[in-house]
């Protein structure tokens, strides 16, 4: 019988300040608190709370039938740390009752993959003892940032121990395939590879309140018959997987959506060959029938193989390029705070900022971008991290002049 997993990324950056040129060595902190707070209260009060209750009373009302699975950041699990513990307090309830799985992702939302294993591998285990800490829960699959993924990746997890992985099923990869089933990687064991359903993932994130839509309006009836609708012989799993804030953020609170969200699981419940699995189950449910072999990168912002959101022009490349440069001096420093800067400014939304383009009006990055524009974004970044490396060249310094004191500093704007 086929089965469906709902899966949510939760992820909220640090909102960093309008840094100025006449600001570089003079001062020294880059977050806005304000900011911080206005956006985590705004979250937590309109999407995390009232879907965490909904969710928390279907599972109970469906009698632990009604499974979900959340990949929260490292990041936004310190803000609510520091804002809002209700809201931790919240996803906790949720995880005790055992219908609900977490995910292991990269700590600070980064695309250290790509840049750095070694500073990738740290913000993945730096994670998992966050989420054991909180939820005492250890993650046992894994979903990377912007779901970036490739052969490699899929080995690196699997010898780290995760029994299976989630990205992108691209049509380009499967030719005809489906995405609803699990698939193995290359030479990597049973290790197992689910595929996210993009068309009804968008359907609800993107789709979903547009009045300009042929399907509009969406009920929770409807996409339940869409999913009844998968009952191909190799149909396994179907892997649903989009912004947690798209419940009462990107669609408001007016659209429906949290009553799409209410009925949703009693529609799909009310076919008795269709349930839900957590991410963990489905891979035990869903033995590997085919390979899904990616020696290139690919991730859910895929352009047929060309350049994505967050790395599609120079001031994207430069910034990326200069902010893993700086690993070494930073790791050496063996300064806690500077650490911590630096990985908080690897977040992969100051990068998507300085896009000229957005996914579209509803992306997440498009929603809480605080620049008017590209250059503006890029502006602020270049100078914090020009402020940062001065910083780090200077503490260096102070500790070992003859170790440091030969390095060039070049600045980014």
């Amino acid at each position: 019988m086929p089965s469906i997993s709902f899966c949510f990324r939760v992820h909220q950056p640090y909102r960093l300040k309008q840094y100025e040129f006449k600001d570089i060595d003079v001062l020294h902190c880059y977050d806005d608190a304000a900011a911080n707070a206005t956006a985590i209260n705004k979250v937590a009060d309109e999407c995390y709370l009232p879907a965490n209750e909904i969710i928390l009373k279907q599972i109970k009302a469906t009698e632990g039938k009604f499974k979900v699975a959340f990949s929260i950041s490292g990041t936004v699990l310190e803000l609510l740390q520091q804002y809002r513990i209700d809201v931790i307090d919240s996803f906790r309830q949720l995880v005790r009752t055992g219908c609900v799985e977490i995910l292991a992702e990269t700590f600070n939302n980064s695309l250290s993959w790509l840049h750095s294993k070694k500073e990738f591998t740290a913000q993945v285990e730096r994670h998992g003892l966050l989420v054991k800490e909180l939820f005492d829960v250890t993650p046992v699959v894994f979903r990377n940032t912007e779901l970036i993924y490739n052969n490699e990746l899929a080995k690196f997890i699997a010898d780290a121990g995760y029994k299976g992985i989630l990205c992108e099923g691209l049509s380009r990869i499967l030719q005809g395939r489906t995405t609803n089933q699990a698939y193995a990687s290359p030479n990597n064991g049973d290790f197992s590879v689910l595929l996210r359903n993009a068309e009804l993932s968008d359907d609800i994130a993107f789709r979903f309140g547009e009045t300009g839509w042929s399907q509009h309006p969406l009920t929770a009836q409807k996409f339940a018959e869409w999913v009844h609708g998968h009952t191909a012989a190799d149909t396994c799993n179907i892997n649903l997987f989009f912004d947690y804030e798209t419940f009462g953020i990107h669609k408001k609170a007016t659209t429906g959506i949290f009553e799409f969200l209410e009925y949703l699981p009693g529609e799909i419940l009310c076919n008795p060959d269709f349930y839900f699995k957590t991410p963990t189950e489905a891979l035990e449910n869903c033995y590997p029938k085919d390979v899904y072999d990616v020696p290139e990168i690919i991730s859910w912002e895929d352009k047929n193989n060309d350049c994505c959101l967050w790395g599609e022009n120079v001031m994207q490349h430069n910034t990326i390029r200069k902010i893993y440069s700086l690993e070494n001096m930073v790791l050496k420093s063996g300064d806690e705070k500077m650490v911590n800067t630096w990985r908080k400014l690897q977040a992969v939304d100051y990068f998507y900022y300085m896009s000229a383009h957005q996914r579209c009006e509803g992306d997440a990055y498009h929603l809480f971008n605080p620049f008017s524009c590209s250059k503006e974004a890029f502006k602020t970044y270049s100078n914090i991290l020009t402020d940062f490396e001065i910083s780090l060249i200077k503490s260096g310094i102070s500790r070992s002049p003859h170790k440091f004191s030969t390095q060039a500093h070049s600045t980014l704007y």
